[in-house]
């Protein structure tokens, strides 16, 4: 499973960017950066939550080296800090 973190101080990105996750998807590796940084998400409201991921498709949400299969991720009923050290 791909690696999901928060975006440090004096990474590229950030101030821009809240995550950051890298892994490989069919033998080439890849950094995806994505999540508004200044925007607070409210993914424990669950009519919110069913909002996103129906804007989003998150029933098929693609393959791993796009941002939409990572924010779908985070936006699911798993708490946040068990998916994104």
């Amino acid at each position: 499973m791909p690696k999901v973190r928060r975006i440090k101080k004096g990474e590229p990105s950030y101030g821009v960017k809240k995550f950051v996750a890298t892994g490989t998807h069919k033998g080439k590796p890849y950094t995806v950066r994505f999540g508004d940084a200044k925007a607070e998400i409210k993914r424990d409201n669950v009519k919110r939550r069913k909002a996103f991921r129906d804007r989003h498709n998150c029933s098929n949400p693609g393959p791993p080296n796009k941002a939409r299969f990572h924010a779908c991720r985070l936006w699911s009923k798993k708490p946040v800090s068990k998916i994104a050290k």
